[in-house]
């Protein structure tokens, strides 16, 4: 018998990433050199000293370094409990319970929520840690256009067999625009779907005292749940999920990412709850974060760039092909920005751009030297 020639694994894993590479879609680890565009420290927290004299406090005062298990095992600690209570106190909801992270706290929500005879409507650029969860509850799914709530409505009205829930971003993080919460508001009451919103990059940043967009609009009730990452303009880690005392017990025993996590230490707890307070009292950070958002954004379309539908301190260079997001990425390094390009499969094919992440440390100086070196490096793309 002939023996059949057989690829080794490893081969195959190389082929696959000389594949991306060939298509200019090779990830590398690198650290950022320059003015950096990537960043999510949207209120320039990451280095406040408040936040270091917090966690220096907890651990003088005796916390250990180390959580020892998971929260359902040795690794619960009164400072977890304490600082869930204080966050949902400033979302304005009955519970909160904190997750390991934002990825963690979308995967593990859905996945305990959600039932495969159930339908579930998620906006097309809703981000992956959604997905995923979606994928693996095995709920069926009807992927409705970036905010086309003629789509969507169509779908809940096709749909009759089982939950429907729908899912959305409240600031989409690739296009930096919002979703239309009062009319997916009227769409949930009126097909009965239960509404879940990701408030990843508004939290801290819109809303009174930075609640986000759902508790702006007095419509914590409204949702079935809210989810705040905590590593943005929280300067931190982990996510909470907020909504009904019931919801909180349920995750509890059925979400497997909190079930089954090792529990960050408690010190950690020191730092998240001490940037609550922060973000509270952060209305002129928030001001200053609009005003240079706004004139990053006025700036790139008097420049002749197309930035989407972008209201907000996300704010998206639309370039089309993935070698010119590389070809734009690396001429702004030369001019001393730090800038990464997305690339599918994180947006799909022909939908290549520069994601422009505006934080309170930028200044408008800043701002039109990034403006003209982009205006460079489209006249050497067009030689």
């Amino acid at each position: 018998m002939k023996k059949l020639e057989t690829i080794s694994t490893l081969d195959s894993l190389r082929a696959e990433l000389d594949t991306l590479e060939a298509r200019q879609e090779l990830r590398r680890l690198g650290q950022m050199e320059g003015v950096n565009l990537c960043s999510n420290d949207y209120l320039g927290l990451s280095t406040d000293p408040r936040l270091a004299r917090a966690v220096a406090a907890s651990l003088e005062a005796g916390s250990p370094v180390a959580s020892t298990g998971s929260r359902l095992l040795s690794g619960n600690a009164a400072p977890w409990e304490e600082v869930e209570s204080r966050f949902a106190r400033l979302i304005g909801t009955e519970a909160a319970l904190f997750f390991s992270s934002g990825y963690a706290a979308n995967v593990g929500l859905l996945t305990a929520i959600l039932r495969p005879d159930d339908t579930v409507f998620s906006d097309a650029s809703n981000h992956a840690s959604l997905i995923d969860g979606m994928r693996l509850s095995r709920a069926r799914k009807v992927i409705f256009p970036h905010l086309d709530l003629d789509f969507l409505e169509d779908a809940l009205g096709r749909n009759s067999g089982g939950r429907k829930f729908i899912v959305v971003e409240s600031l989409f993080s690739m296009e930096g625009d919002r979703a239309p919460l009062p009319e997916l508001f009227s769409l949930a009451d009126r097909y009965g779907a239960d509404l879940i919103v990701d408030e990843a990059h508004a939290t801290g940043i819109f809303g009174p005292h930075g609640r986000g967009f759902v508790a702006a609009a007095g419509a914590n009730t409204r949702v079935l749940a809210t989810v705040h990452p905590c590593g943005k303009a929280l300067a931190s880690a982990g996510a909470f999920v907020c909504g009904t005392e019931t919801l909180k017990r349920f995750l509890v025993n059925r979400a497997r990412t909190f079930i089954y996590s090792t529990a960050l230490p408690p010190y950690f707890a020191a730092q998240i709850a001490k940037v609550v307070e922060i973000i509270a009292e952060a209305d002129a950070e928030r001001q200053r974060l609009e005003s240079l958002a706004g004139l990053l954004r006025s700036r790139l379309q008097d420049g002749g760039f197309s930035i989407g539908t972008s209201d907000s301190q996300i704010v998206p260079v639309l370039l089309g092909e993935t070698d010119a997001a590389v070809h734009y990425a690396r001429e702004l390094s030369r001019h001393g920005f730090a800038v990464r390009p997305i690339r599918p499969p994180t947006v799909p094919q022909g939908h290549s751009r520069l994601r422009l992440s505006v934080t309170t440390r930028f200044s408008q100086e800043v701002l039109d030297r990034l403006v003209k070196a982009l205006i460079a490096a489209r006249h050497q793309l067009r030689q």
